[in-house]
């Protein structure tokens, strides 16, 4: 669900991916010798030879970009034997390139520098999301769980988009909700909810009265136009699942009758604006057998768009991709998202599946013995 840890890296091995970018230098080097061999112009193609240094900024460490000066600096010198140019004019025309070796290993290494401090950062915002979306387990109480996020600022690894899954004495709770805005200021909102939706759902038997309790730490601490949409969701005994929707998109619900949205009975505003006024939320209550699955997303899967600005249809697709294994289903549905916006969300985005096995079924794989 998180991405991988940052690698080390050596700051005097080429840094780019496969052999192309980092072997250019070297074949540019190549190349003006090659000119300054087979036409007449002879040592006019030496300056030429700066480009190598310049580009091997780009892949190497300051000791790479030296070799390679050192590498153009000695092709010039052995290319100025075969003229008969003054030595202070062959002299002139090789101080280009170790001039321009000099400046760009003092780049290249104000680069690795930068480098360490943006993994640095990576590595702190990484370990606030682990602490903020801590990872759910494949199950959950009675529950197969799967979750998929991805956070627009992907350099940040943070976003404003946030979910919840636990166990409580009142039967398993969950939260899925979307912060207005973006950045670290949306960050410290939703761990703001988060935290006091975790303790609210151990000690509220009531879903309204968690939601209640989230409302009134979010009036103390939000800016007037801040607010946070969200689905708080319960399965308080067998058969039925509990819904409080704040001004947040539909979940989806699929059972044996397909896929369907269940919008609110009595919409409500978000989370952060009940004192100006409004419906406050209601509970709803659906069935939910063995075999439904619940889908709860954020505004950034529904309202991505492709090239012709047409927005992902969710639920034309889920369909398409539902099965027994919610986190195959999230992952295939995940995929044809991104291919939707071709390779990149611009908003952040977050899909949470529950689904509540067959039992039949899981007693029968239990009871039949393996080959």
């Amino acid at each position: 669900m998180f991405p991988a840890r940052l690698r080390p890296y050596d700051p005097d091995q080429p840094d780019g991916t496969g052999l192309i970018g980092p072997a250019v230098p070297v074949i540019i080097i190549c190349g003006v010798a090659l000119l300054a061999l087979v036409t007449s112009e002879g040592l006019a193609w030496l300056p030429l030879l700066a480009v190598g240094p310049a580009l091997a900024a780009a892949h190497y460490g300051p000791h790479g970009v030296i070799r390679i000066g050192v590498l153009a600096v000695a092709v010039g010198a052995l290319l100025g034997t075969q003229g008969n140019e003054l030595m202070r004019t062959q002299a002139i025309m090789l101080a280009t390139p170790a001039a321009v070796a000099l400046a760009s290993c003092g780049a290249s290494a104000l680069r690795r520098r930068r480098e360490r401090v943006l993994a640095a950062v990576r590595s702190v915002a990484e370990a606030a999301q682990n602490a903020l979306l801590t990872p759910v387990p494949a199950r959950v109480g009675q529950f197969q769980v799967a979750v998929r996020y991805s956070a627009a600022a992907a350099e940040a690894r943070v976003g404003g988009d946030l979910y919840a899954l636990l166990p409580t004495p009142h039967g398993v709770r969950l939260i899925v909700g979307d912060v207005r805005g973006k950045g670290l200021p949306a960050v410290s909102t939703a761990a703001l909810v988060l935290g006091v939706f975790r303790e609210a759902a151990y000690d509220e038997p009531n879903l309204l009265d968690v939601v209640a309790r989230i409302e009134r730490s979010l009036s103390r601490n939000l800016a007037p136009d801040d607010f946070v949409t969200a689905v708080v969701a319960g399965y308080p005994s067998e058969g039925r699942m509990e819904l409080v929707n704040c001004g947040h998109a539909p979940p989806l619900l699929v059972g044996e009758t397909g896929v369907l949205a269940v919008e609110p009975t009595r919409p409500a505003p978000p989370l952060g604006l009940a004192s100006l006024g409004g419906e406050l939320p209601s509970l709803q209550v659906v069935p939910f057998a063995e075999g439904d699955q619940l889908l709860l997303y954020t505004d950034g899967v529904i309202e991505a768009r492709d090239r012709g600005r047409e927005y992902f249809p969710l639920l034309e697709r889920v369909p398409r991709h539902i099965c027994d294994e919610p986190s195959r289903t999230l992952a295939s549905l995940h995929d044809e998202l991104l291919s939707h916006v071709g390779g990149r969300l611009h908003d952040d985005a977050a899909l949470l599946l529950l689904r509540k096995p067959v039992l039949g079924a899981v007693r029968k794989a239990v009871d039949v013995p393996s080959a």
